[in-house]
């Protein structure tokens, strides 16, 4: 598979990313930026400094003016892009993939980094056709600046105890330090730099990865569990009853806080359950579907000036902030916990419950993925459809969405229904559409 994907580059160092790619991705985006200042941060992961530095070297070769900002939480490198007056910027980071991987974020503009912007730097890269200039470089630490930003945004109305994983990614220094300094009660898991993640995954969306932290929330007697991804723009929350709660849950918390007193655009990716587009209509706002994808979300979100956006996978976007920040985030979920007076169980016990199945991966030859899709569009005779991203078929009480997987050859499918009894039905009727897809999956029975 390609390492340039539709919002950034990412790929496994060493197989289809080493550091003579970095230079020329660096060549490229330096030819784009015609002499701009670009900020260059980087995450923990152990193959981060060869490949940062592989990056800058193409970077000034192509003239572009660098300011590093060092190891920095992705949220800190866009606050830096702002506070230091740079044109645009690339994080050396891999998110939250596994400990192999590493890749590229990149700022070109104000806007989001599009899918054509990424093919243009790989046109460029592929016809060497670089522009040969002096570029500089200089180095600025930028973390302290943005404590005392994000400090100036929240409020803190009583203390708490928080647990706080930060799988060993970035937020393992600056978030404990924040969230002490606010006054908050800090149990630290997994706060040490180590870019191999020896004891859990940074993908915080993956529930599985989360029972060290159920288990001392648990034991510690915690008000709430925090866990961040490798690079800090993702989180997840676990109630002080140790259990997880799922992005969507979190996000009518903030949802009900944001728009109680005016209403607003929410952004939701079209993978989120129904109880995001509810609770936004249940406060008057107007929600907003958008196609799973940092950029396509973020997009949308500055487009429409909206209060908020969010993803599944624990992006939330905040308009004081204008870009998704995990760390503002958790410590936004603890100012208005304690301003209610309310645990995170409160909010989460009162949703009404649906019925949702996780993403499920088939692997399908590629050839053969677009004829898969048309005969699932073919229910646009029986019930509405959105082909915002892949087809999501829209049932009286529920519905099916199946996409082509971007990073390897298989779809993912998922369903939500508002009972066991609807799920069943909208499964037997999505498979009959794409009756070789029975049993390719224990759920597709």
């Amino acid at each position: 598979m390609s390492i340039y994907k539709d919002c950034d580059i990412r790929g496994i160092f060493n197989e289809d990313l080493e550091g003579e790619t970095a230079y020329h991705i660096g060549r490229s985006i330096g030819t784009i930026m015609q002499n701009k200042t670009l900020v260059v941060g980087g995450d923990v992961r152990i193959s981060t400094p060869l490949l940062k530095e592989k990056l800058i070297d193409g970077l000034m070769d192509s003239g572009a003016k660098i300011i590093d900002i060092g190891t920095v939480p992705t949220p800190v490198f866009y606050f830096a892009k702002g506070y230091l007056k740079a044109d645009g910027g690339v994080a050396v980071t891999a998110s939250h993939n596994p400990a192999k991987y590493n890749g590229f974020k990149i700022i070109l503009s104000d806007m989001p980094i599009q899918t054509e912007d990424i093919q243009n730097i790989k046109k460029i890269v592929d016809r060497h056709a670089y522009r040969d200039a002096v570029g500089s470089y200089q180095s600025i630490e930028v973390n302290d600046a943005y404590k005392e930003y994000i400090k100036g945004l929240v409020k803190v109305y009583r203390s708490l105890k928080v647990v706080i994983d930060a799988g060993n990614g970035t937020t393992s220094i600056i978030a404990p330090q924040l969230f002490r300094n606010l006054g908050y009660t800090v149990i630290p898991l997994f706060c040490e730099y180590d870019g191999s993640f020896p004891y859990r995954e940074p993908n915080p969306a993956i529930y599985s990865n989360l029972s060290k932290l159920q288990s001392k929330v648990l034991e510690e007697g915690a008000d709430l569990g925090i866990a961040f991804d490798g690079d800090g723009d993702r989180v997840v929350f676990v109630d002080e009853k140790g259990r997880i709660s799922a992005s969507e849950e979190s996000f009518t918390v903030f949802i009900q806080e944001y728009l109680k007193d005016k209403p607003s655009p929410v952004i939701y990716d079209i993978k989120s359950s129904s109880i995001v587009e509810k609770e936004v209509e249940k406060y008057h706002g107007k929600p907003i579907m958008e196609r799973s994808g940092h950029a396509f979300i973020k997009k949308t979100f500055l487009e429409n000036h909206a209060v908020l956006a969010g993803e599944i996978s624990g992006h939330f976007f905040f308009r004081e902030l204008g870009y998704d920040d995990g760390i503002f985030a958790a410590l936004k979920m603890a100012e208005i916990l304690t301003k209610n007076n309310k645990k995170l169980s409160y909010y989460t016990d009162r949703i009404e419950k649906t019925v949702m199945t996780p993403d499920l991966r088939i692997p399908y030859p590629k050839d053969c993925q677009l004829e898969l899709l048309e005969k699932v569009e073919s229910l646009n005779q029986q019930y509405e459809i959105t082909k915002l991203d892949g087809i999501r078929v829209q049932f009286p009480n529920g519905w099916a969405l199946i996409r082509q997987s971007v990073t390897e050859p298989c779809i993912t499918i998922r369903f939500e229904a508002d009972s066991e009894t609807d799920l069943d039905f909208i499964k037997k009727e999505f498979l009959k559409t794409v009756p070789e897809l029975y049993g390719k999956h224990e759920l597709l029975l």
